[in-house]
């Protein structure tokens, strides 16, 4: 292990009981899978900003700017050792706000949104699908930011208290 570093962000944009997801075609690491309403790698000046890599990537990938989101939140940061690095993956959640049109075109793929029910059964990337299901199980009904490590066989959560 040479200690290269992949540095991820996504975001998942709700509304009401739905979520936007982008089915990924022609990615250079993730391809034909659903993942976050907007994401991707940091540039050399996110390094430490992950919020900012996120605000880029909405913008970039979906045409809409903080403004038309709110209550963006870092909710988990996982961790997992994969062709010689280590990747690591910021999901942020956001909401869409009252009046933004929900019809929202991505030029990474293919937009939909989905019932929440629904997203248990899409393929998703390993670490995403951990994501959604501690989201749904747990990570909805709480404020903690929570910090994950892939293990190979699932993913294990831990809430991350500030102290």
């Amino acid at each position: 292990m040479e200690g290269k570093l992949r540095n991820m962000a996504s975001v998942y944009i709700q509304k009401d009981n739905k979520i936007l997801l982008l089915y990924r075609q022609g990615g250079r690491v993730v391809n034909d899978v659903w993942v976050g309403s907007a994401g991707g790698h940091f540039e050399a000046f996110e390094l430490n900003d992950a919020r900012a890599c996120v605000l880029r990537e909405l913008q970039e990938e979906l045409g809409i700017t903080e403004h038309s989101i709110e209550n963006l939140r870092l909710r988990y940061v996982t961790l997992r050792r994969s062709q010689e690095e280590i990747r690591q993956n910021y999901y942020f959640f956001a909401n869409l706000k009252d009046g933004v049109d929900d019809y929202l075109v991505s030029n990474e793929g293919i937009s939909r949104w989905f019932l929440l029910q629904e997203l248990p059964s899409l393929k998703m990337p390993f670490t995403a699908q951990f994501v959604m299901a501690h989201y749904l199980k747990e990570g909805c009904h709480t404020d903690m930011v929570y910090g994950g490590i892939a293990d190979g066989e699932k993913v294990l959560f831990a809430a991350l208290p500030a102290f």
